[in-house]
């Protein structure tokens, strides 16, 4: 294809200026072999020099020295007229002429670390001096040029580049897939400064607690093969802002592509094990848990949370807070299981899983507890609010309030606090039936808890009876706590609050159950 039919431009001259160095010597080595002029700053033209490139300084192109710290360097005519001439322009062209200006066909830039500065914990003087000024514009303005310039921000292009040199030029369509991936790579750099500036050092929520202007930067990672059914498209993103921690970053080791159901499924199995310091696994379907347990190592934990619900189970998502066991992965191999997500899998443990093949076997990096935000799309717009973490006062059994019965024994506490915990991670409305650190009968997503109390009876069955129960919110009527009783449940623990609350105490009182009030909700929605 010709030069005027694909809009190739031969690179005669360059502008590189990089904070990350990584591949600048071959780079410039190419470059300067090509022929090219290579102008430089600073730190970037002392590299290419020692790596026998001939470099014209900046300083010696404008006539005027860096100054203050390095934070003046290219903000100038004769570097940004180069940068911006529109070469398809007669009027451009003698401009430049009459100016003695060059034009630059290549822009090589990259910017200063300010995300990394900031999560090193670096002052903010430091991270202020880590707000690039002259990078950004070079890179927007070549970007807006791209007709007539090719500007670069990532080292893992500049194989492409060398190729383009000695092609005769980027073409027009490379050029501009260049330019937008400059204008994101600088969307990205604005998006952390603002939100940095906005929220840390200069906050502006007026006493609110969030954001007056939130952003946020996603880099599509992979195309799935599906939406939630399969008439729908969808993908996955990874947040430009350590895009390789959580789910989004985790590890395939086998198995089929996961699926935008696994991704969902998958996350919500790990906010459930991940509530727990003892060894857990929690096993999800459609999102809501079919078995939560804890044991004395992952592989009684699992047994455990099996046994809660095995049909249910079938071809459910498993998620655990310690590596999975050579034990565990004998006990799961034999089982339909969608995905086993894990923080590890001790040796063998892999090859046994392995013979199944759909199976897909994730490691992923152990979710954090605490503060924080989360966000839900909604119509037009998000909704915000702090994680429901399990550290409110009422988490905390020594600070309930025993409404009705007598006081229990020490492991009747522990399995109510079991119960409580596991409780936060199903559908509202909820109710939770344990014994012995394990789910033995869930009620989960109903429109009224009656029916959650019923559903989880009747899937504990015989199991119902001596087990504690949790529920997420309060009973508006004691006609949910019958249901309990009258299976056999010896002890509930609830937030309390209901004007009927009275009615629940009687109940219980009558029936000898113990009842617990938290004061704290765990809806989940």
């Amino acid at each position: 294809m010709s030069s005027e039919s694909d809009g190739k431009r031969p690179i005669r001259r360059a502008l590189v200026s990089v904070y990350d160095k990584t591949g600048l010597d071959d780079l410039g080595r190419a470059l300067a072999e090509a022929g090219v002029e290579v102008v430089s700053t600073g730190s970037t033209a002392a590299r290419l020099r020692d790596a026998g490139v001939d470099v014209t300084p900046v300083e010696e192109l404008t006539g005027f020295p860096e100054c203050l710290d390095g934070r003046v360097k290219t903000l100038h005519p004769k570097v940004h007229a180069g940068i911006l001439a529109d070469l398809r322009l007669p009027a451009h062209e003698k401009q430049l002429a009459e100016l003695g200006v060059a034009p630059f066909e290549l822009v090589v830039v990259n910017l200063y670390p300010f995300v990394a500065t900031v999560a090193s914990g670096a002052s903010p003087d430091e991270c202020v001096e880590q707000i690039d000024i002259g990078g950004p514009s070079m890179v927007r303005a070549a970007a807006k040029n791209h007709p007539s310039v090719a500007v670069v921000t990532d080292p893992a292009a500049y194989a492409d580049v060398v190729s383009a040199v000695r092609a005769g030029g980027f073409t027009l369509a490379q050029r501009q897939q260049l330019a937008a991936r400059a204008f994101v790579h600088t969307a990205n750099y604005d998006i952390a400064v603002a939100s940095w500036m906005g929220n840390v050092l200069s906050p502006t929520d007026e006493g609110t607690g969030f954001p007056a202007w939130a952003g946020a930067a996603w880099d599509r990672a992979d195309v799935l093969r599906y939406g939630e059914n399969p008439h729908q498209r969808a993908a996955l993103y990874r947040s430009a802002f350590g895009g390789g921690s959580g789910l989004a970053g985790a590890q395939q080791l086998h198995g089929k592509q996961m699926s935008y159901n696994n991704y969902v499924d998958t996350d919500a199995a790990r906010r459930a094990a991940y509530d727990f310091d003892e060894p857990c696994v929690a096993i999800i379907k459609h999102a809501n848990p079919c078995g939560i347990a804890i044991g004395s190592d992952i592989a009684e934990a699992h047994r455990l949370a099996h046994e809660c619900d095995p049909v249910s189970a079938f071809g459910g998502v498993i998620a655990t807070n310690r590596p999975v066991s050579v034990a565990m992965a004998e006990q799961v191999k034999d089982i339909f299981t969608e995905v086993v997500c894990a923080p590890s899998f001790d040796d063998g443990a892999v090859e046994i899983l392995n013979q199944k093949p759909s199976i897909r076997l994730l490691i992923c990096e152990p979710r954090q507890r605490g503060d924080g935000v989360e966000m839900r799309p909604v119509s037009g717009g998000l909704l915000m609010q702090s994680v429901d973490a399990v550290n409110a006062p009422g988490d905390d059994p020594a600070a309930w309030t025993l409404a009705a019965g007598d006081a229990v024994d020490e492991q009747t506490l522990r399995d109510l606090a079991f119960a409580w915990t596991a409780c936060r991670s199903v559908k509202s409305n909820a109710i939770l039936l344990a014994s012995a650190g394990a789910t033995v009968g869930i009620g989960m997503g109903q429109v009224n808890r009656v029916d959650s109390c019923r559903l989880a009876v009747a899937r504990a069955g015989d199991r119902a009876k001596g087990a504690v129960a949790a529920s997420d919110a309060f009973f508006p009527f004691a006609d949910g706590p019958q249901v309990l009783i009258d299976a056999g449940v010896r002890a509930i623990v609830e937030p309390g609050g209901s004007v009927r609350d009275d009615e629940t105490i009687e109940a219980c009182e009558a029936a000898g159950v113990a009842l617990y009030f938290t004061e704290t909700r765990h809806f989940f929605h």
